[in-house]
């Protein structure tokens, strides 16, 4: 029996998805997390843990680092609240541009008999733009990026896109009638609307900061629906102030930006809607399943990539450090039990790598002679042996 323990409301539609061997929130010490915003960035991990999913994308709120030293596999549920955030930048790109915002506050205020009198004198003051025929950069072509990037298209924008890390997968997603430039510069320089769709990470933190800003045009509108401090919210300030920036969106608000009619901040809502935190839940629901059941790690974020097919009577998963000869070790482990290796794959993620070796069946003093012995050796932080279902 499977334990796993939720954080967080977990769409029910994802819970279903567990079967008769999974029990939920029956245990303190469980094989699995399904989570979404919960910070465990401070947390203690129990021993029996083997995978941590995020139902949703980000991941900064769990500690890459240490779980990893732990041999805890990492997922998140990519593209399930892709189309959620989509649709949020749409609409506030309508809002912004036709000056919704300031037409509702207005006619809220003049609710007297007047009123029709008043407004048609007062409309022009709200007088927008259209979004046809406007440049938006999109900054980050992946599951976000490429749905805003197509779906400006279909509002009639010319859309400029930059990615370096553009995968062939997001590559086929994209419209052809994208046009991709080499630098942030070169698209950040043409775009009356710039929206950035990145992970956060090293290289993205102030990814759009002082110098970024000075080579936007005056009067562009940003949008940073990512993670908080992939956009430098003290230059954003600043630019809005010289009005350099017309306007800022974002999902995450901090006191330096609050209270600026230039400064729109929701909640945190990007990927809350109904339907994305449902097939986010369902996805990672699948995500717990899979790896528990067969170890293959396909969207880990902490181990390398694979999936074998599972056809033998025994699996072992092997996590542990990216060194010499450890491979060597675990096939000699293997065979001075008389355990016969069918089928092996390992791969390497910087300074982790991941084994799986299918074997032959072996009985039960046979499998506690070969966790101990693999944990003995120096580097691996976790031994797993699945039977196969």
């Amino acid at each position: 029996m499977y334990q796993v323990k939720t954080f967080n409301a977990i769409a029910q539609k994802g819970l279903e998805e567990f079967d008769d061997e999974f029990q939920i929130n029956c245990s303190d010490d469980p094989d699995a997390y399904l989570i979404r915003s919960v910070n465990l960035l401070k947390s203690d991990f129990p021993k029996k843990l083997k995978t941590i999913v995020r139902a949703g994308a980000g991941i900064n709120n769990i500690p890459i680092e240490l779980v990893t030293k732990k041999g805890i596999a990492v997922f998140n549920t990519p593209g399930s609240n892709a189309n959620a955030v989509k649709e949020l930048i749409v609409a506030l790109m309508i809002d912004i541009s036709r000056n919704i915002f300031e037409a509702h506050d207005y006619s809220m205020e003049n609710t007297k008999a007047d009123v029709s009198q008043r407004t048609e004198k007062d409309k022009t003051k709200f007088n927008g733009k259209e979004l046809m025929g406007k440049k938006i950069a999109v900054i980050g072509l992946g599951n976000v990026g490429s749905l805003v990037a197509n779906a400006a298209l279909n509002l009639g924008m010319k859309v400029i896109g930059y990615d370096p890390y553009l995968s062939s997968d997001a590559a086929w997603r994209i419209n052809n009638k994208v046009k991709r430039v080499d630098t942030i510069y070169q698209a950040l320089s043409e775009a009356d609307i710039v929206t950035v769709h990145v992970p956060k990470n090293q290289e993205t933190t102030d990814l759009i900061s002082t110098e970024e800003i000075k080579k936007m045009k005056k009067g562009v509108i940003l949008f940073n629906y990512s993670r908080m401090g992939i956009v430098d919210n003290y230059s954003v300030v600043k630019a809005v102030d010289e009005k350099k920036i017309s306007h800022y969106c974002t999902d995450f608000g901090e006191p330096l930006i609050s209270n600026r009619k230039e400064v729109t901040i929701t909640p945190h809502i990007g990927g809350s809607t109904i339907e994305a935190e449902s097939k986010g839940a369902i996805q990672g629901a699948d995500t717990i399943i899979n790896y528990l059941k067969s170890g293959d790690t396909i969207h880990c974020a902490n181990l390398p990539n694979i999936q074998i097919p599972f056809e033998t009577a025994r699996r072992i998963t092997i996590i542990h450090q990216n060194i010499p000869n450890m491979v060597g070790q675990f096939s000699t482990k293997i065979a001075n039990l008389n355990i016969n290796i069918e089928n092996m794959s390992n791969a390497a993620k910087n300074l982790v790598a991941y084994t799986i070796i299918d074997v032959a069946a072996f009985n039960a003093t046979k499998q506690k002679k070969l966790l101990e012995s693999i944990n003995a050796i120096n580097g691996v932080y976790k031994v797993r042996i699945i039977k196969h279902q």
